[in-house]
Order: structure tokens, then sequence, then C-alpha cells
């Protein structure tokens, strides 16, 4: 993350995002697919670690072959998008704004404290001996004799898709295709994301 400056001269925390270019792979309609949507796809690819499917979906498209394809079901005047049209920071306008969806960071296996974010049993008194983090009482006495599902417990955590909604463009840098959002979006550095704009 880094940080902006606005009109007011007041710090903004920001996250810089490459958004692009991505190639139209795929346009798929309702007479053919059941519904409209535009496949994008990003990221070189070499030709020797791409399967001999994709390597024909890609010269469909005639486009050198992509790490990363989605699917965008609701973009404006998709079906007027053709077979290898590319897609750029273009598309985007500074003030406003996107959602953003990725993969979060994974965290491994957590207790419950930072999993689910309890209090713990309490205090240190009372002869208690390493009971801070612990869950505490988790199941039901004679009946129904068993932990119900759902209970929240520790467990892996992370590496879930999350989506950031109403993140604001604060500037766009156009010759290399980078955006700069308001606010912090999942997953680590270097990973891949999907940006919604919304008009």
């Amino acid at each position: 993350m880094t940080s902006l400056y606005d009109a007011s001269g007041k710090s903004v925390p920001c996250t810089v995002l490459e958004a692009g270019p991505c190639v139209v792979t795929q346009v798929k309609t309702v007479e053919k697919d059941g519904y409209s949507a535009i496949q994008l796809g990003y990221d070189e690819r070499k030709e020797k670690n791409t399967p001999k499917p994709l390597k024909g979906h890609f010269a469909k498209a005639n486009t050198t072959p992509k790490k990363v394809l989605r699917e965008f079901t609701r973009f404006e005047e998709g079906h007027k998008k053709k077979f290898g049209d590319v897609l750029d920071v273009t598309v985007f306008t500074e003030g406003e704004f996107v959602d953003v969806s990725g993969i979060s960071k994974g965290k491994g296996f957590q207790g419950v404290v930072k999993r689910h974010h309890f209090g713990g049993v309490g205090d240190a008194t009372h002869g208690q001996h390493n009971r801070l983090r612990a869950p505490g009482s988790m199941g039901a006495s004679s009946y129904p004799s068993r932990v119900l599902p759902g209970m929240r417990m520790a467990g892996r955590t992370g590496g879930a898709k999350v989506k950031v909604i109403n993140l604001r463009i604060m500037k766009i840098v156009q010759e290399k295709n980078i955006i700069v959002v308001k606010g912090s979006v999942p997953g680590p550095n270097g990973s891949y994301i999907s940006i919604e704009r919304w008009s």
C-alpha cells in the first residue's frame, strides 16, 4: 500500500493496481450460452505450459496464451465487444467507485481469538492457567451430548474469496495501466484480482 494527498491535504491510504491490458477471449450470448458475458484474459503465459484445449481457445481469439481468465456478466456494452478486443484502464475514470474481489491471505490454523474475535475465558486469576485465549464452553449437557454443527472453533483461516466494495479510484496512470484506489484489497502482493466498475 501507499498513500496520496487529497485536495484538502489529507493523507489517504491507497493500493496500486495494474488493470490490464486484458484481451477479450470469449463472448457469451443468451442464444448460444444461456446468458450474456465476456471473458477476459490477462498476463502472458508460455506456449509450452499451455494445454492444447486452451491453445485452441486463445487461437480463436487471435491472441497469445494468458495465465488468468475471468468472466464478467455485468459489463456495460458487453454485447458490442468481439474476440481480440483489448481493454485497459481507459474504461475507468478518476473519482468513480469499483468493487475488487480476490483470494485473501491464508493465515493457516488459528485459534478462536484470531479467527472469530473471541475475548478469551477472562482473567488469569482464580486458579486459571493458560486459559486467556481458550474457546470456553462449546457443547450442551446431557442433551444433545454433542457439539452442534456450525460452532465457531479453531481452524484454518483466510484463503477465501473476498470482495471489497465501493473503493474510490484516486488516480489513473494510463501509460502503465495502473489505477490507485482508496483503501485495501484482498490478497498478498502480486496476486490476481477482479475489478468491477459500477456507474
